[in-house]
């Protein structure tokens, strides 16, 4: 029991001073620029009558940036298109591209987004989900930061919005793995190395030289996961990549259903945790950091018992920290353990299927990866 309330203590314990470290590093854009960018923003949309319209609300509103707006109808069937073509039909700053058949090897949103390269006119693209809003200097200050910093590539997290038990539990582990286990300081001592890259696909801005180097999203186009894909190619390429905080900047609610979270981070674990040789390090790693100590404290006595709690109280205060910074809610942070038991559930449950070859099925495509 002492051994175990010790492994739970140290694991616990890398999770809360790798938290803290990268909370100091991992901070908003700069407020101020030079110059006035010239962004394509770019937007790959597929059945999103409902969240198209308020993007682009949030995006036009931009200040301190040149707009070049293209959005890809990708075989929507719910009117997406038709709402573009008014949008385009009175401001001359969006453009409407219909999207092509969807060639064999490819997945659907690098499909949508390399065609949108295709159609950029400015040298900094930044790629957009239909769920995302931004704020007015959103844009602005993620350009300033590309080029304050001469990267090839930038993005962070929006503020993730979570409204039933299910978001709740489950969206904040997205910033658990990200502050808890990536280190930022590394990554940025070695801006090239693929093994640091990390992106969030729901926002991330990259320039055309650095776009064209590495290949692009047809460099990535049999992959699902295509924020840290794009990353390592844009890094294999020889230019840097860096996070920065946009939980004030931007907003997106990923998911409103329980069957679209299950599916949507389903069909990510096949490119993240979810394989023989990473998943049993990360069920150590959150397992024995996270939800051992709870396991222990009604066993253990004495010192154990005193480990344990210690444990828990550093996981816990570390779980508050980035829910405070990130503005989630303290629900989020009290049913912390719940949240990565269910990462864990996810994770296996996709590796275990694995070998069935049952296929990732999103936005009502199938794909055998």
């Amino acid at each position: 029991m002492l051994f175990l309330a010790v492994l739970a203590l140290v694991l616990a314990g890398l999770y809360a001073v790798m938290t803290a470290l990268n909370l100091a590093a991992y901070r908003p854009p700069p407020p101020q620029g030079d110059g006035r960018p010239h962004l394509s923003v770019l937007i790959p949309a597929r059945d999103e009558a409902a969240n198209i319209g308020p993007l682009l609300d949030s995006v036009l509103a931009s200040c301190g940036v040149d707009l070049d707006i293209v959005v890809l109808d990708d075989g929507s069937s719910d009117g997406t298109g038709r709402i573009v073509r008014d949008w385009a039909a009175r401001d001359p700053r969006v453009r409407l591209i219909e999207g092509a058949p969807l060639p064999r090897g490819w997945v659907g949103k690098q499909h949508a987004c390399w065609q949108l390269s295709l159609a950029a006119r400015s040298p900094l693209l930044v790629f957009i989900d239909a769920d995302v809003r931004v704020h007015p200097d959103g844009l602005y200050r993620l350009a300033s930061f590309v080029q304050a910093r001469g990267l090839g590539l930038a993005s962070g997290f929006p503020r993730q919005i979570a409204i039933t038990l299910g978001e709740r539990i489950a969206i904040p582990q997205m910033l658990v793995v990200l502050l808890g286990y990536l280190p930022i300081l590394a990554s940025r001592r070695h801006p090239t190395d693929p093994r640091f890259a990390a992106a969030c696909g729901q926002l991330l801005a990259v320039t055309r030289s650095a776009y064209d180097a590495s290949g692009g999203h047809a460099g990535i186009r049999g992959t699902i996961h295509d924020g840290i894909q794009l990353a390592r190619a844009v890094r294999a390429a020889g230019f840097a990549t860096d996070l920065c905080d946009l939980t004030g900047l931007a907003v997106c609610r990923m998911y409103s259903t329980w069957t679209d979270l299950w599916a949507g981070f389903s069909k990510n674990a096949r490119e993240g945790m979810a394989t023989a040789r990473a998943l049993p390090v990360w069920t150590l790693l959150l397992g024995g950091g996270h939800i051992l100590p709870l396991l222990l404290l009604p066993f253990a006595s004495g010192a154990a018992f005193w480990l344990a709690l210690l444990a828990a109280a550093l996981v816990w205060t570390a779980a508050g920290a980035v829910a405070v910074r990130a503005r989630m809610s303290w629900l989020s942070v009290l049913l912390h353990p719940v949240g990565v038991a269910l990462t864990l559930l996810i994770q296996w449950n996709a590796l275990i299927k694995g070998p069935s070859r049952r296929p990732a099925v999103w936005r009502g495509r199938s794909y055998d990866l």
